[in-house]
């Protein structure tokens, strides 16, 4: 049995390629059974960021395994095998390892040394775990690798290249735009790093803050930062206030 990984990112994918894949968290624990109802799949966690979709699974057979993966993934997503097997990567053995040391160590995010995918790997296990989803090789490969990105932060300079995506999104704005104070912005998802945007929008002295998702039920930290929630249908021909 080895480590089988079967992802999708922004290093092979646009991004309308990993919004059809992107996986919530309810429903993480389906695409985990119904890859686990193949008996060549033994263990499985998903990591579903804005930045990627990845898979890691404990598989008795590489191809068998391959395929199950594939084609769970490709039914989720609504894509063809063949359309998604064009963005996809695969890492097995070692190589899945190394991978995901890489992720949690944030080497291989959008902007080189984030820290919020830790959190986000930590979280994957933490669902895979309650569901009772990873076994022994899953919980040994998780736990090693939260330890290797701790150590990669507190032991290296790489913070110093950039704490978040949502930092570098707002400089840049901010050398664009000059000062945002009492300005308005519109934050379009109430997913972890929606919440982080709106709070470093209101540390900018924004003065008026809209977030938009595709429902409301999960928009429950807009009121408490200031904004106005809606759903993100209502984004198409209008401004905010």
């Amino acid at each position: 049995m080895s480590v089988l990984l079967f992802g999708v990112s922004h290093r092979s994918a646009p991004v309308v390629v990993l919004e059809q894949l992107s996986i919530d968290e309810s429903d993480q624990v389906k695409i985990i059974d119904r890859v686990l109802a193949s008996p060549l799949v033994t263990e499985a966690m998903v990591l579903s960021t804005c930045n990627r979709v990845e898979v890691y699974a404990v598989v008795d057979a590489f191809h068998g395994g391959l395929s199950v993966i594939g084609q769970v993934l490709a039914e989720h997503s609504g894509m063809s095998m063949g359309e998604l097997t064009k963005y996809a990567y695969v890492r097995y053995s070692e190589a899945a390892v190394e991978h995901l040391f890489a992720v949690a160590s944030g080497l291989d995010s959008a902007v080189i040394g984030e820290q919020q995918v830790l959190g986000q790997v930590r979280r994957a296990y933490a669902v895979a775990e309650s569901n009772r989803t990873v076994g022994r090789v899953l919980h040994e490969l998780a736990q090693r690798a939260l330890s290797v990105g701790k150590r990669v932060h507190s032991e290296t300079a790489i913070d110093a290249a950039g704490a978040s995506v949502v930092s570098v999104a707002l400089g840049m704005a901010e050398r664009k735009l000059g000062s945002l104070a009492g300005t308005t912005a519109v934050v379009i998802g109430a997913g972890a790093m929606g919440a982080l945007s709106a709070v470093h929008l209101t540390r900018a002295g924004v003065g008026h803050i809209q977030v938009l998702n595709r429902s409301l039920s999960q928009l429950y930290w807009g009121g408490a930062s200031g904004g106005v929630a809606g759903r993100c249908a209502s984004c198409a021909g209008r401004r905010p206030p």
